[in-house]
């Protein structure tokens, strides 16, 4: 039994059970046993690849929208280019060598900032980004970030913020909890008070019993947050990640250890829980900032920002086996059996000026 899953026992022994959202960001987020701030999950040695660790193609391209996004905003400088949720650091500096080959005015006028909340993975990140030339800052939320145009990327990010279930019993709705069965095991519960139907997805109201549906409001304050900044003072966002494109019913909780899926309330604080995220919730909070907002698949943004031609130039010169390599991450990032269909992408831009 891990240490965490003692304490999570140990808390609703003595309070009684926690909404999932809690015990997601106890698992996740708790400062001495958490996921992310104890552990460094990504590349093979961990638990699960993120896209930029994949290929330097996936940088480059996103590098190449957020630059055109910059260029469509009337360059502005000074201007903010920030990660949010940078993971290991590694898409930044694929950015980061794209926009100096791009336009060095570009890096020479601009901040950089990533925005990350543990100190662990900044730690890793300082190493990763170590001997840049560009000036680079860290920083926990985007509140301290420079009030000047914002053009803002997060990859994976709104999978890791917490989600509420709700469970359909009887003729209502109860939240979903973590609490105690009778040997103290941890275990998933309809909490005892019911929720108001107009707060959850309009097709709740086909639901059959047992039914789960999922609500972030977590993840809908950070994209306000983000999108009232871009409203504000100007720039652009682009948000990748596993989900849909249409809210629906269903528990897309999941934990993912070493590569390998496992039950959510098996190892708290070991392994990575997420959630499909519901890219409509996010792009009506855009929208009500009166931002525009446009959604494709990953393949479909990736393939039509040029991944088949940069895959082509990077193979021109190569050996087989690299050829072999460049080929297999083509297939990885934009293949509809791999990334290209699961993930999503939001484009979030001032309204007139989607592209």
């Amino acid at each position: 039994m891990t240490r965490l899953k003692e304490r999570v026992i140990g808390l609703i022994g003595a309070a009684g059970p926690i909404p999932v959202s809690e015990y997601i960001a106890l698992c996740l987020f708790d400062p001495d046993e958490g996921y992310y701030t104890t552990r460094e999950p990504f590349g093979a040695a961990g638990d699960f690849i993120t896209a930029p660790e994949i290929s330097q193609m996936f940088g480059e391209l996103v590098a190449v929208w957020l630059y055109q996004a910059w260029q469509g905003a009337g360059r502005p400088l000074p201007a903010t280019f920030a990660e949010i949720g940078p993971g290991r650091g590694t898409l930044m500096k694929d950015m980061l060598r794209t926009w100096s080959r791009l336009d060095p005015a570009l890096v020479a006028g601009a901040s950089f900032a990533m925005i990350e909340t543990s100190p662990r993975l900044a730690e890793i990140q300082k190493q990763t980004l170590a001997g840049q030339s560009a000036p680079l800052a860290w920083h926990q939320t985007i509140d301290t970030l420079p009030r000047q145009p914002l053009f803002i990327v997060g990859n994976e990010l709104f999978d890791a913020v917490p989600i509420r279930q709700f469970v359909y019993v009887g003729t209502g709705w109860r939240e979903r909890v973590v609490g105690l069965d009778g040997a103290d095991e941890l275990h998933f519960f309809a909490g005892a008070g019911s929720v108001d139907p107009a707060l959850l997805p309009a097709a709740a109201a086909d639901a059959q019993q047992g039914a789960i549906v999922e609500v972030a409001p977590a993840r809908s304050a950070l994209m306000s947050q983000i999108a009232e900044r871009i409203a504000g003072r100007g720039g652009a966002g682009l948000f990748i990640d596993y989900g849909h494109l249409q809210a629906g019913i269903g528990d897309t909780f999941q934990a993912l250890r070493r590569h390998q899926r496992e039950d959510v309330l098996a190892n708290p604080g070991e392994a990575d829980l997420t959630a499909h995220v519901d890219f409509a919730a996010l792009a009506d909070t855009a929208r009500a900032h009166g931002l525009d907002v446009q959604l494709s698949t990953q393949g479909e943004f990736l393939l039509g920002m040029g991944l088949l031609e940069r895959a082509g130039t990077l193979g021109a010169h190569a050996d087989p086996e690299t050829r072999q390599a460049i080929s297999d991450a083509v297939e990885r990032l934009a293949g509809p059996d791999a990334m290209g269909e699961l993930f999503k992408v939001m484009k979030v831009l001032p309204a007139a000026k989607a592209a």
